[in-house]
């Protein structure tokens, strides 16, 4: 038997950056370490510190309303639309590492109307919510009954808070109305007194504006506090100081007395009021409203203590903000779905300077809770250790691509962390290009300006370079030089001092212009030359690697690609072919080897080629020499969005080596690698479930010539023109990251050696296996060729096996008729014993091996206990592939069975088959034996009929004539 080692081009998703919060509740732990956040109707724990998803909860296909998760993160609270309540029990999953296990201990329905306020107190043992028809409930975490239901809200409930009080100091409400001792009595001792809760609070606020303090031991109101007059939005209580805060849209917040509650003060904060608290014991608290400023203010004074800040736009708006007694941060929830971490460490300073205001609370971190519509991203730094992302925002989002640790609250730098957002366009950001050494961002927008930006993640310095303005509508393509200067030059060793040489930008226009950039920053760039470019809307542009005489291409939705001279602006050639609009091009990279013969007679010279992909859903590469069209991909379903150039492959590493190679994306959200050679698709790349905008293939890191030297002249390869000496990057492996409309990053690891690796040493074993069974069966040893057959797979080895032991001379008291075979079943793992079972099923399915099957199976009923048996299905693993040369026909019919119709198969459905067969032999072996019995007598009553007449010859003396008569007759 040959077997034969595949090669082929493989691609593993190895990191997928994925939304984490998509509007709605968020929660968070004491400790700060776990956050509870809404992604559509599912729920995830992600951890704060590490970025790292812990839990994904499913939801019951209605949106929630809101949830909760227990201090200690031992409850998980969620509720829907569909007015159930559901409680998960959380703790470390037991198998995996850095996950959190939820179990689902009961879905109630708390209300007859959504659930729209929860909270849980401190012990994480009591539950409130508060429904849209103004009842609020309290519930036994651990046991899942209500404990108490209280009424009294006109309308929707907003807000509710647990808290405890000491009852000594607690005074009846001057607006409660007054009760007679006697009816006191009476209720007193109806009502259970448990001294324990004699201090436990609830606080309700509703769209009525009113506030409502309930007491979990009388379980009565003790007062109604009605000052607002819009919805309360929060409520917080300091034991420290015995006052309690809501916060309202009518843009107060008012601080109670505890003992009296009356009114302590009243602040105005002129703005709606979405989430308030109490920090530092109560001396100070924060509000977050609509327009999207962080505020602290002084509890005595009710004066502000931070600085006046700038307003932000309306998707800016605060709409809660999470903290626990003992956390350094606070944690804001922004409606643009963004959660930002402020630290704490300055109240600190500013209690102790009474008077004096302090700036804004600085930022320890932001994280995007989704990146919305990912338009186009690039690397940059110059480890390639930041990656750049496009948004469909107005601004630039720039992400860690560093392997996450155990970090502290103020960490941001693990993988998929924001590290610094770009901010200087006025509309959403279309386009955007980096030049070699990831220092030199250049953004176009839809506000018709082109910005270059200077990125120093070392220092954290992320500036505004210069501004480009002239086009008349929206910039749709930038690009930079793509060539490295010489290596060890000035430019090459600092190149934040040496910006890149020109610009060029494509836009609605219909018009390409290249900007001069001046060494000088703040100077005003201006356009060297402006030229008509296109006949509609400019796509992409791209900048060839050749350091003289550079070039770039210009896609257009015209159908069309033209190259230009970046010197001169003039065209110098057209490329005609595609029959819808172009959305992407590339020039490939410098010492890409030649293609064959193309699709027109051309061939690809030493000019190089251009890669292009297109809303007519094909892929082409075209050939600078002639223009021709060298290669015609198809393939996706959709129009092509992305085109780029794997890197130049290596030479004579192997058979599995890549050859040239370019990878797309499209509207159908794949991506396709395509091997330029044969035209062939090389891998489909499948994680997305919208159109795939983006794609770019990771750069090496550039390094000095001194580094270079180091990290040895094995691991690195040269990169630039020709003409110059090249810039020394190092060899690291290959990876593409690929960004769609479903807001996730998926980076891709190129598996093509491992696998190929994997092949060939499991076609090696195979063969090694499969050389050790003939020598088992060759030899008799009929233990170890079961066991093998049985692990290899191999039914007509295993059918051939039993056939001769069934067919066989039979030893005395064995069950098949090899007292070895015997012992060979009773010991068969679990595993085995299915796959035999199974195995018997089928033979017994066929009238010509039934025999072998039915004494297989009296061995397996007469050693195997009936329990073992019927607890097969539960223990049971997957069965590998049949081999494809056991072409029997019963093989065959197994061989269709997908892996998944295997999983679903039961002990009780291979015993029916089992039965139907059987039963259907024992019938044919009944008809068989009535058939005998009747031919049996018919021999025997011809056998009696020809004695007669013999006997009868005999006696008359006429025995030869009448038998010659006789014979005459017949």
């Amino acid at each position: 038997m040959a077997y034969k080692a595949n090669y082929k081009t493989t691609f593993e998703p190895s990191r997928v950056i994925q939304p984490i919060y998509t509007g709605g509740s968020v929660a968070l732990s004491q400790d700060g370490e776990v956050l509870a956040s809404c992604l559509g109707e599912e729920v995830l724990l992600t951890s704060l510190s590490t970025g790292e998803h812990l839990a994904r909860i499913d939801g019951d296909g209605e949106p929630i309303t809101t949830l909760a998760l227990t201090p200690d993160a031992s409850y998980l609270i969620a509720c829907s639309r569909s007015l159930s309540m559901r409680v998960y029990a959380l703790r470390p999953s037991p198998t995996l590492d850095n996950a959190i296990e939820a179990r689902l201990l009961r879905t109630l329905k708390p209300h007859t109307t959504p659930v729209v306020t929860i909270a849980v107190d401190s012990t994480s043992s009591l539950l409130a919510t508060g429904g849209a028809d103004g009842v609020v409930k309290v519930w036994d975490l651990r046991g899942g009954y209500t404990t108490h239901t209280f009424h009294g809200h006109s309308g929707v409930l907003s807000a509710l808070h647990f808290f405890q009080v000491d009852p000594a100091d607690t005074e009846p409400s001057t607006n409660s109305k007054k009760r007679k001792s006697k009816q006191r009595n009476v209720e007193a001792e109806e009502v259970h007194q448990d001294e324990a809760t004699a201090g436990y609070r609830l606080a309700s606020g509703g769209e009525d504006g009113k506030v409502r303090i309930w007491d979990l031991h009388t379980r009565k109101s003790t007062a109604t506090l009605d000052a607002h007059v819009s919805v309360v939005r929060s409520l917080s209580y300091s034991a420290e100081t015995r006052l309690l805060l809501s916060a309202s849209r009518d843009k107060t917040v008012i601080l109670w007395d505890a003992r009296t509650w009356q009114q302590h003060s009243t602040v105005v904060v002129l703005e709606a009021v979405e989430s308030a608290g109490f920090v530092e014991n109560g001396r100070l608290f924060y509000t977050g409203g609509e327009t999207a400023r962080l505020r602290i203010w002084n509890t005595e004074s009710g004066s502000e203590l931070t600085q006046e800040q700038e307003s932000g736009v309306e998707t800016e708006g605060i709409l809660d903000v999470l903290h626990h007694d003992g956390l350094p941060f606070l944690l804001i929830v922004r409606a643009d779905q963004t959660l930002i971490l402020h630290s704490l460490e300055p109240l600190a300073s500013a209690l102790t300077q009474p008077g004096q205001e302090i700036p804004p609370l600085p930022v320890l971190r932001r994280i995007s809770g989704t990146h919305d519509e990912v338009i186009d991203f690039a690397y940059i730094g110059s480890d390639r250790s930041l990656l750049a992302l496009a948004t469909n925002l107005e601004d630039i989002r720039l992400i860690s691509l560093a392997v996450h640790s155990k970090r502290t609250e103020s960490s941001s730098s693990y993988f998929g962390a924001d590290v610094a957002l770009l901010k200087g366009h006025t509309d959403i950001i279309i386009t955007i290009s980096v030049d070699w050494s990831g220092h030199w961002l250049a953004t176009g927008a839809k506000d018709n300006i082109a910005k270059l930006w200077r990125l120093d993640p070392v220092n954290n310095d992320y500036t505004c370079y210069a501004t480009f303005t002239g086009h008349a509508e929206s910039i749709g393509a930038v690009s930079l030089p793509s060539s490295a200067p010489v290596a060890g030059s000035k430019e090459y060793n600092n190149p934040l001092k040496y910006p890149p040489k020109f610009l060029v930008t494509g836009s609605q226009d219909k018009t390409v212009k290249r900007w001069e950039i001046s060494a000088q920053a703040g100077k005003v760039p201006k356009a060297v030359y402006t030229r008509k470019a296109h006949d509609k809307d400019i796509n992409a542009l791209a900048t060839s690697h050749a350091a003289v005489s550079p070039l770039f291409a210009s896609a257009s939705q015209d159908r069309t690609v033209k190259i230009w001279d970046v010197e001169t602006g003039e065209a110098i050639g057209v490329l005609r072919g595609h029959k819808r609009g172009v959305w992407s091009v590339a020039f490939s990279p410098a010492g890409m080897p030649a293609l064959t013969t193309g699709e027109s007679g051309g061939a690809s010279s030493a000019k190089g080629m251009v890669v292009t992909g297109s809303g007519d859903k094909t892929v082409r590469i075209w050939s600078l020499a002639d223009y021709s069209c060298l290669r015609t991909f198809e393939g996706h379903a959709n129009s092509v969005l992305k085109v780029v150039w794997l890197p130049v492959p290596e030479k004579g590493k192997g058979k599995a080596n890549r050859g040239v190679q370019v990878a797309s994306a499209a509207g159908d959200g794949l991506v396709k690698v395509w091997d330029a050679q044969d035209g062939e698709c090389a891998a489909t790349l499948d994680n997305h479930i919208d159109r795939v905008w983006a794609l770019a293939v990771k750069p090496p890191p550039v390094l000095s010539i001194e580094e270079a030297k180091q990290a040895g002249a094995e691991d690195t390869e040269m990169t630039g023109d020709e003409d110059n000496e090249e810039a020394p990057v190092t060899q690291s492996t290959l990876e593409i990251v690929s960004g769609s409309a479903d807001s996730t990053l998926t980076f891709w690891r190129d598996t093509t050696a491992s696998t190929a690796l994997a092949a060939t040493t499991q076609a090696t074993q195979r063969v090694e296996q499969d050389q050790e069974l003939q020598n088992y069966i060759r030899a008799s040893n009929y233990r170890e060729a079961i066991v093998l057959a049985l692990q290899l797979n191999h039914p007509k080895r295993l059918l051939e096996l039993f056939s001769a032991v069934v067919n066989g001379p039979h030893e005395k008291g064995s069950f098949i008729g090899k007292a070895e075979v015997d012992e060979v079943i009773a010991s068969l793992a679990d595993s085995q014993v299915w796959n035999l079972l199974r195995r018997v099923r089928d033979w017994n399915a066929n009238g010509r091996t039934h025999n072998v099957a039915q004494q297989v199976l009296y061995a397996i009923l007469r050693l195997i206990p009936r329990e073992r048996l019927l607890n097969l299905r539960s223990r049971r693993r997957k069965v590998a592939p049949v081999d494809e040369e056991d072409d029997e026909g019963l093989v065959d019919a197994m061989a269709e069975l997908s892996t998944r119709e295997q999983s679903k198969e039961s002990v009780k459905d291979v015993l029916d088959g089992l039965k139907a067969y059987t039963q259907r032999h024992h019938e044919r072996l009944e008809k068989t034996g009535e058939e005998r019995f009747v031919l049996l007598w018919a021999l025997q009553q011809m056998d009696d009929v020809g004695g007669d007449m013999l006997s009868n010859g005999l006696m008359n003396g006429h025995h030869e004539e009448d038998m010659v008569m006789i014979d005459g007759v017949a």
